[in-house]
C-alpha cells in the first residue's frame, strides 16, 4: 500500500480570486505560493504544507459541470496551538468577523465564513483541561 504525506490543497471556486486571496492572507495569515509560475490563478494560499487553491467562478478556468449527485464541502479546518487559537479569536473580533465557538470534548473550535460563504474552522486540541460539551450534549460538527 502506498502512503500519503498530507493534503496538498483543497480547490475552492470563488467569485473574486484577488479579493479571496487578500482575505485569506490578511485574516488567516496564509502565504501565497506559485504566483510566479501560474500567474493570477489559481491563487494558492498556504498554511505550512497545506494550501487552498482559489479558482475563478467564471472565465477561462471554469469549473467542470457538477455531477448529477454533487457532494457538499462542509468546511475547511485549520489546526492551531492554544496560544494561536486565542489570537485567532481576538483577530476575528478585532476585524468584526462573526464566529461561533464549539466545544468538541477533545478539542475546541471556532467557525466563521469567508467572503464566498465557505465555512472556515480553526481548532485546537490543546484544551488544557477536560472540555465540557455544550448544553444539550452537542456532538462534533465534523
Amino acid at each position: 500500500m502506498f502512503q500519503l504525506k498530507h493534503i496538498d490543497h483543497v480547490a475552492l471556486t470563488v467569485k473574486d480570486v484577488n479579493r479571496s486571496a487578500a482575505w485569506y492572507g490578511e485574516v488567516l495569515g496564509l502565504k501565497r505560493r506559485h504566483q510566479e509560475s501560474w500567474g493570477d490563478y489559481p491563487a494558492v494560499m498556504c498554511a505550512g504544507q497545506t494550501g487552498l487553491a482559489l479558482f475563478p467562478a467564471s472565465g477561462k478556468l471554469r469549473p467542470s459541470p457538477p455531477p448529477e449527485r454533487s457532494a457538499v464541502l462542509r468546511h475547511v479546518a485549520f489546526r492551531a496551538d492554544a496560544a494561536n487559537f486565542r489570537q485567532a479569536r481576538s483577530r476575528l473580533r478585532a476585524r468584526g468577523i462573526a464566529f461561533h465557538p464549539e466545544d468538541h470534548g477533545i478539542s475546541r473550535s471556532i467557525y466563521f465564513r469567508d467572503p464566498d460563504g465557505y465555512q472556515i474552522e480553526i481548532t485546537t486540541y490543546e484544551v488544557g483541561r477536560p472540555a465540557r460539551r455544550q448544553a444539550g450534549g452537542s456532538k462534533p460538527r465534523h
